[in-house]
């Protein structure tokens, strides 16, 4: 059978857990708010004050630029993506016999 482990009896190995914090949640829309976590502080992009579920608003995300990227990278259609075929070798010129 198992042992039983109970609370408070330090049946936890030490050392090796990270610590557990209070933590501070910083959204790119400005919001902020407190939860629990091993790193000090988390930036998101997107939180429920700002998300489309809950406001109901239809919001464009445009990260880092990212549609641009796309638009200038597709901007000659997608013949770009096709695998470029390889030139066979020229035969080489037959050396004159003397």
């Amino acid at each position: 059978m198992f042992p039983i482990l109970r609370p408070g009896t330090g049946d936890m190995k030490k050392g090796i857990h990270p610590k557990y914090m209070t933590t501070v949640v910083k959204c790119g829309c400005g919001n902020s708010f407190t939860t629990r976590s091993t790193v000090p502080e988390l930036k998101v992009d997107i939180c429920n004050v700002c998300h489309p579920f809950y406001t109901g608003k239809l919001k464009f995300v445009d990260t880092a630029g990212r549609i641009e990227k796309f638009k200038t990278k597709f901007a000659a259609g997608y013949s770009s993506l096709q695998k470029k075929k390889k030139k066979p070798p020229a035969p080489e010129p037959a050396a004159a016999e003397s």
